[in-house]
């Protein structure tokens, strides 16, 4: 039996968080949601609170306080996926720049058997739409950049919207992962390449933000060029 989880880390995103929840929520596959939430001054927890009153036994709410960081944020709700014994965790942004109608393409390729399904804006069929050319630039040669360091066949390297088997994830020890950012992205399918786990592409579209405000920051790119480095040379 499948019980698969979708993880979603906030920190103010009021403008998105009922709509995400409502459409993640009316999906077939019935998944249930996990809102990982870094004390959102503008009130972003209280309305997934509210909004737990209507789906009781199928929105959950990690409350944290301070801006904790990305990928803590996704280690918090994998430890919570495994013991709660959940078979899959994605993650997925709450912007809506991913899809959440590509959820069960994702999972259709875990249940094929997938331990890993990555959905890439970087394979034939995907692509990204509404960003700026600089930006673009950035992400397509930072994947550029990282496959040649790690020697990694994934075209898509900090892509953010994937679905992991949890039997994949409880063969790394999470108390281990150095990286907040994009760096943790890449570490995340690093590690399961390394172990021999079976990593998959499939083609999304990628659409920037409509509302709210974008998270990234120079700081949390110049983490993944050094960390790479460090991946490549076992230093972390």
């Amino acid at each position: 039996m499948h019980r698969p989880l979708v993880i979603i880390p906030t920190y103010n995103e009021l403008e998105n968080i009922n709509l995400m929840i409502d459409q993640v929520m009316a999906y077939e596959t019935g998944y249930h949601l996990l809102i990982v939430d870094d004390g959102s001054p503008d009130g972003t927890g209280n309305a997934v609170k509210k909004k737990q009153e209507q789906y009781p036994d199928r929105l959950f709410l990690i409350e944290r306080s301070g801006k904790l960081g990305l990928g803590t944020a996704y280690l918090t709700g994998f430890k919570w996926s495994i013991d709660k014994g959940y078979t899959h965790s994605f993650e997925m942004d709450c912007d809506f720049s991913h899809n959440p109608d590509d959820l069960d393409r994702l999972f259709v390729e875990i249940k094929n058997g997938a331990d890993l399904v990555i959905g890439s804006r970087y394979v034939k069929g995907g692509g990204v739409e509404d960003w700026p050319k600089s930006r673009l630039f950035l992400s397509y040669f930072a994947s550029i950049y990282v496959r040649a360091i790690l020697w990694m066949p994934v075209r898509d390297t900090t892509a953010g919207f994937k679905c992991y088997s949890n039997v994949a994830l409880q063969s790394i020890d999470l108390d281990t992962e150095p990286f907040k950012g994009y760096a943790f992205q890449i570490f995340m399918k690093y590690r399961l390449w390394k172990r021999g786990f079976k990593v998959k592409e499939i083609p999304i579209l990628f659409k920037d933000r409509e509302r709210g405000v974008s998270k990234m920051s120079s700081g949390i790119i110049g983490e993944a060029i050094t960390a790479v480095i460090k991946m490549r040379f076992n230093r972390v």
